[in-house]
């Protein structure tokens, strides 16, 4: 078979990059190998790989995967085409799945079955290649198309689509609510796409992701040479979303002295790179998501009032998925097909028993927990019915309210509900957030972690 592509291999293991480059250097035409992630946007930006084969922890002691989530997010973010491989020591169910929802094309564990990491590998390039082929030199393909936003059908939702329906054509800037998990970020691409901006770049930002050192870097670009690492000119998001939409997720996460800079730039309409003394024009309709209550947090002096009058000139609440139960089972059904299609199995269906688990849970992880719900269990689940066995939900039963008894023996003696470790951990975050009252900060420093660390704990658990 004549050698095609390139692949690129991040792995700190310099035993395991000279085995993997000498297996594969007989099946891609350039393998390259790196030994930190640390350059890795400059070699995708430099080389434009086909393949990447990505390690997913790298700091000693830590086997998370949270690194190499982080990494691969970044990858996708600079070049979409790029399809990744995860690679890791810790087969985890969880993590997979994770992996695979943030863009990833396949996993493979360590230690690897050489036939298995081959066939997985030439199965990615085979998927990056109808992106390119046929396009002129040099261009890039165009990034997938974000989820289309289900409306449902409880009164709600439909004076919400009324609303968005008239907003959207304006340059309003707007501020969407809602808890963790209902569906936010979607929203704010069916903004986008309802809006004159459509055809103009839709930028999101997770305002949470971002490392506080890092702020200036993100939003607005910086020159080369203004500090240690800027090798390169890097253009922010404010610019990269010229003419389009900007959205900033979890704003409320932003720390304070930040927030007048974001400001300055929300005013005037510009913003100056990292190291220059230029001021850039910036034309972009903005779109803020939290799921946190910004007028307590000024009144508690945590968010700056100008700041939230700013973004606040049109303000959209998601309701929580408990207050539209009759979309409970249309979006399960969506999210089956779509798993189904994904995972190559066939066309699945909800047993009578697993539709009224699902109908009767209290989904406090709202959509987001019920996707990651059905998906794990097509995973799991063997043929062309869902039954309720193998649907994982949180907790002893899936009851309407958090309240509700675990079943009883026909003893009469009430059975103690166990929970798996990761339940615990589900149950003793939501604790310190509520106890903190929503300040990440504090829940972090109550519960002995980094608030990145909660943040990424969050999204595991559809928090």
């Amino acid at each position: 078979m004549a050698k095609q592509g390139t692949l690129l291999v991040v792995d700190d293991n310099r035993n395991i990059l000279t085995s993997l480059q000498y297996l594969l250097d007989g099946f891609f035409e350039r393998v390259l190998v790196l030994a930190s992630p640390v350059t890795l946007a400059a070699v995708v930006r430099k080389e434009q790989p086909d393949v990447v084969l990505l390690d997913m922890n790298f700091s000693s002691g830590m086997n998370s995967g949270n690194e190499g989530l982080y990494w691969l997010r970044e990858v996708k973010r600079l070049c979409p085409r790029v399809q990744v491989v995860l690679f890791t020591a810790y087969a985890d169910v969880d993590l997979a799945v994770t992996g695979i929802k943030e863009g990833a094309t396949d996993f493979v564990v360590k230690p690897w079955d050489n036939a298995r990491l081959v066939k997985t590998l030439l199965e990615a390039y085979a998927k990056s290649r109808p992106a390119t082929e046929g396009a002129p030199a040099g261009s890039r393909a165009e990034a997938p198309a974000a989820p289309v936003m289900y409306w449902g059908t409880s009164e709600a939702m439909r004076h919400l689509r009324t609303v968005v329906e008239k907003v959207a054509v304006t340059d309003a800037n707007i501020l969407i609510t809602g808890e963790n998990g209902t569906g936010k970020d979607l929203l704010a691409h069916e903004i986008h796409r309802l809006s004159a901006r459509r055809k103009g770049p839709m930028v999101a930002v997770d305002m949470g992701a971002i490392p506080e050192s890092l702020f200036e870097s993100e939003l607005f670009g910086h020159v080369k040479g203004s500090f240690t690492d800027a090798r390169t000119d890097r253009v922010g998001r404010f610019e990269a979303a010229n003419g389009g939409t900007l959205f900033l997720d979890e704003i409320a996460n932003l720390p304070y002295y930040l927030q007048s800079k974001l400001l300055t730039a929300i005013q005037r309409r510009s913003f100056v790179r990292v190291g220059s003394n230029v001021l850039q024009p910036t034309d972009i309709r903005l779109v803020c998501a939290t799921n946190r209550r910004l007028e307590e947090m000024v009144q508690r002096g945590e968010f700056r009032e100008d700041l939230l009058y700013r973004i606040n000139t049109i303000h959209l609440h998601l309701p929580a998925l408990r207050e539209r139960r009759e979309d409970i089972l249309p979006l399960a059904g969506r999210f089956l097909a779509l798993y189904s299609a994904r995972y190559g199995r066939p066309a699945c269906r909800l047993s009578a028993q697993a539709s009224q688990k699902l109908a009767g849970y209290a989904w406090s992880g709202n959509i987001r927990e019920l996707q990651h719900c059905i998906e794990k269990a097509v995973i799991l689940s063997d043929g062309d019915t869902l039954q309720a066995e193998v649907l994982q939900l949180g907790g002893a039963a899936g009851g309407t309210d958090k309240g509700m008894s675990a079943p009883v023996p026909a003893s009469g003696q009430a059975l103690p509900a166990v929970q798996t470790l990761d339940e615990m951990e589900r149950e003793l975050i939501v604790k310190a957030i509520d106890r903190s009252h929503g300040n990440l900060s504090q829940a972090a420093a109550a519960l002995g972690i980094t608030r990145q660390t909660l943040y990424n704990k969050m999204k595991r658990h559809g928090l």
